[in-house]
């Protein structure tokens, strides 16, 4: 009985494993093995952030919200503040809304905005006050106008400090 093709030509096999190969690998290129945080920080202290914008409520939400977003992932323990091994600083340093799309019927009036949050972030080991890493960071969301605008920035805040916290907490756990 006659062998198939594919067992004939060592070429089909190279060009099998050409294909194969790249997408095996890819399924692995977002994983990582143990922390890649500096040696001997495994937990982080979040104080409450501080807001030089002109928006109220900025700070809060977003200190919440990287505090979630530091439990979703799991890499840093947080801890209280003479207990952490780092300690976390963020300033929001910018508040911005960007037009987006105006009414086709009334050119000047917008319909969809961007909201940018900017800040500052300062990671320092908690026994040394080593700066561990200082970086601008930024989270943003779009937002329909369905209401009042200033409803609407109050309804979009979370959803663009959500962003910015994610920003924040993969500076910290991706750095190294």
């Amino acid at each position: 009985m006659k062998s198939s093709n594919s067992q004939q030509h060592p070429g089909f096999r190279i060009a099998i494993l050409a294909v194969l190969v790249p997408l095996v690998c890819a399924g692995c290129a977002g994983y990582r093995l143990g922390t890649t945080l500096p040696p001997g920080v495994r937990s982080v202290y979040v104080p409450a952030f501080v807001n030089e914008t002109e928006e109220p409520q900025v700070d809060t939400v977003a200190t919440q919200a990287t505090i979630r977003e530091f439990q979703r992932d799991g890499t840093v323990e947080l801890a209280d503040a003479g207990r952490a091994d780092a300690n976390l600083f963020v300033t929001v340093t910018g508040y911005k809304l960007t037009p987006l799309r105006y009414d086709r019927d009334r050119a000047k009036t917008t319909r969809e905005y961007r909201l940018v949050l900017t800040a500052r972030l300062e990671f320092k080991r908690a026994e040394t006050g080593e700066v561990l890493v200082s970086r601008k960071v930024q989270g943003d969301t779009d937002f329909e106008l369905l209401g009042n605008l200033a409803s609407a920035k109050i309804d979009a805040l979370p959803d663009a400090a959500d962003d910015l916290a994610h920003d924040i907490v993969e500076t910290i756990v991706e750095y190294w």
